[in-house]
């Protein structure tokens, strides 16, 4: 999968990572490779994204995951803040990235990101399939929409992502009674948030620390140069 490529750090996320696995969820990974320096140089650039659907995971170029996590995407983010336990791969290069991990910060993406994929979540459930199928995507879709929610605006509040829920039996609840009709719960949830991010006084930065990512990608960069002489 990753033929002359360096895996920096890579872990299990989503379900698992959040305590909300059940018998038949999916164990998703992400994680973060770098490619020859010199590869960016020729006539057909390195990948910046390797997916694949059996197993699920997904690596992103050292360069292009920087930009995703810049930018607030959640899953991209939740990779520099999983619990020990979660980590499947971490170099020198990996523990780096999650010592800076507050550098890919700021209240403004963090915010817009968070809401924004939580209201795509809202969006799906206006659109139910009445089958059992349906019901339990919509579960899946209202456990999501809380989840995001809730790591949003604890993220916003405290300025650190926390991963494993602390009560992942009321997600579930939750997504159950959306997912059985209670879909203005969903609504209701979502305003609270909308109002939550107005009114918290968040420690986050308006912008992030692009110095401080950049410096890591340099030395990503730096290191993945073919040996002088």
């Amino acid at each position: 999968m990753l033929t002359g490529m360096h895996l920096l750090l890579s872990g299990i996320v989503g379900s698992v990572a959040y305590g909300l696995a059940g018998p038949g969820s999916d164990t998703d990974r992400i994680g973060v490779f770098a490619a020859p320096t010199v590869a960016f140089h020729g006539l057909h650039p390195p990948r910046e994204s390797v997916v694949t659907t059996d197993p699920d995971v997904t690596l992103h170029e050292a360069g292009k995951y920087a930009k995703l996590a810049l930018s607030g995407n959640p899953t991209a983010t939740e990779l520099m803040w999983l619990p020990g336990d979660c980590y499947e791969t971490r170099t020198e290069f990996g523990e780096r990235l999650i010592a800076i991990r507050s550098a890919f910060l700021s209240a403004p993406r963090v915010r817009d990101a968070y809401l924004g994929y939580a209201t795509q979540q809202f969006r799906k459930l206006t659109t139910r399939d009445s089958s059992l199928g349906g019901r339990r995507r919509s579960a899946k879709h209202a456990r999501h929409l809380a989840r995001l929610l809730h790591q949003g605006r604890v993220l916003y509040a405290t300025g650190v992502l926390e991963i494993r829920l602390a009560d992942p039996e009321w997600f579930r609840a939750f997504g159950e009674r959306v997912a059985g009709g209670a879909l203005d719960e969903a609504e209701a949830l979502v305003a609270a948030a909308q109002r939550d991010f107005d009114t918290i006084r968040t420690p986050l930065p308006e912008r992030p620390d692009e110095a401080t990512v950049e410096g890591w990608l340099l030395d990503v960069r730096a290191a993945h140069l073919p040996p002088a002489g």
